[in-house]
């Protein structure tokens, strides 16, 4: 899902001589298997292709070595159940993975990485990644456990055709909570039909919920609204958590949002990319910085107007108060698992996979803001889609999820108290109260109560 730049890849790959860790399980010692996570969206195959070119660039380099590439199609949750079911056992777990950051520390503790700092510290390149990029793939233990590909940013996309009908400027950029939501009913009073207000919600999305939604509004309270980094502690009893999920509140019982059931399902963000933006039935998405590969014509859902009828904003703080704006920041890393039976040859993969040249296609490609110093600087990546320099001027108002191992089982905590209030099966105070509950039964104590 990239730019219509020419692809260009290096012909030759100086590409060492390669030591495959031998293993008694009857796999090739000459032969790595590689987990990825497809699209549900079949249109779009912006990893396959990728990670394809890069397999031919290896094998074509070492003749006698082979590349065997295992897509999951599955919704994010899905994808992390599937890649730790097969990372429990010798016999189906791959020699590389592809780990969200969020999950990494978790599958830490749960044993099914492995460190790679004696690969790294061999690794001229490692020099060239920006220090947050290296600090989501460490572990609490201080070890690296992934190298990252890409991260991103996340903001306010909106349809300024729509904008233009409700009599909203094309050039909006919201101060408020409040500015969001007026906009909002502005639309649907004005231009009926279309879906005001798009934030991710609830379960079945799960962690584009909870950081694409919940986060973004949270983050934008006040200092570290759901880890307390000083007393290492998760905060309970937050006048910010409350007022985010009355946000979510405010959208789906106003009818601002995606009907209750559409919103709900794991695959929205599918019909987001697909169908809403780009047939015009949503004026405003909180969404991320890549949604501009959907619509290249290479993406799955080829818009060439897209640039000039959506515009992008930032997601303002509650009240304006500084620095103003919010967004919150993730990515992918590339794994080893504990039990790979041929860990050397997954890491020259990894080598390949990140060539300065490779990783700055990889990144025009997937719309990811990069993370090697050498490619943020290529003319190339710096010209690739519209939109770039804005979601990458978003880094320096980031924030990133606690880098702790029981951070999944918090977010589907958050998803939970979204759904609840989503729905209406449950009030803001008593969603907040159960999340609060879940969490000192989770964090076995480590919480504190906040003052806010």
């Amino acid at each position: 899902m990239r730019p219509t730049a020419v692809f260009v890849m290096v012909a030759a790959l100086a590409v060492t001589s390669l030591t495959a860790c031998g293993s008694d399980s009857g796999d090739s010692k000459d032969t790595i298997k590689v987990a990825y996570q497809r699209s549900t969206d079949n249109k779009v195959r912006v990893m396959d292709d990728y990670l394809d070119l890069v397999k031919k660039q290896l094998e074509k380099a070492n003749p006698k070595k082979t590349v065997k590439l295992l897509p999951i199609q599955a919704a994010e949750n899905d994808y992390y159940t599937k890649i730790q079911q097969m990372m429990r056992s010798s016999k189906t777990a791959p020699d590389l993975v592809y780990e969200d950051t969020f999950l990494i520390n978790s599958d830490i503790k749960a044993g099914y990485l492995r460190p790679i700092d004696d690969y790294l510290k061999d690794w001229p390149s490692w020099a060239q990644f920006i220090d947050t990029a290296k600090a989501a793939a460490r572990a609490q233990d201080g070890r690296t456990y992934g190298v990252p590909d890409g991260t991103d940013t996340r903001g306010l996309w909106f349809n300024k055709e729509i904008f233009a009908k409700a009599g909203l400027p094309a050039d909006w950029q919201p101060r408020s909570w409040n500015d969001i939501l007026a906009a909002a009913r502005t639309v649907k009073q004005k231009v009926p039909g279309v879906i005001p207000l798009n934030v991710y919600t609830g379960k079945g999305p799960g962690e584009a919920a909870v950081m694409q939604g919940f986060e973004m509004l949270v983050y934008g309270t006040g200092a570290n609204p759901l880890y307390d980094p000083a007393r290492k502690k998760w905060v309970t009893g937050g006048k910010g958590f409350k007022d985010a999920l009355g946000f979510v509140r405010t959208v789906y019982a106003e009818k601002l949002g995606p009907d209750v059931s559409d919103a709900l399902d794991p695959n929205v963000g599918t019909r987001v990319a697909s169908e809403w933006l780009p047939k015009g039935k949503l004026a405003i998405d909180l969404d991320g910085s890549w949604m501009g590969n959907n619509w290249i014509s290479t993406g799955g859902t080829p818009w060439p107007e897209w640039d000039k009828v959506l515009g992008q904003t930032a997601m303002p703080t509650q009240n304006g108060r500084p620095p103003g704006q919010v967004s919150m920041s993730g990515g992918w890393t590339w794994a080893i698992p504990s039990k790979s039976h041929n860990p050397s040859l997954a890491w020259e993969f990894i080598k390949v996979l990140q060539t300065k040249d490779n990783a700055a296609q990889y990144d025009i490609r997937a719309a990811n803001i990069a993370v090697r110093k050498d490619v943020a600087t290529d003319p190339a990546y710096l010209k690739s889609m519209p939109g770039i320099d804005f979601f990458t001027g978003l880094v320096q108002h980031t924030q990133y999820r606690p880098a702790l191992p029981v951070y999944p089982q918090v977010s589907t905590a958050i998803g939970e108290a979204m759904e609840g209030v989503t729905t209406g099966d449950s009030s803001v105070d008593d969603a907040a109260s159960r999340y609060d509950q879940r969490v000192g039964t989770i964090a076995a104590g480590a919480v504190t109560g906040s003052a806010g």
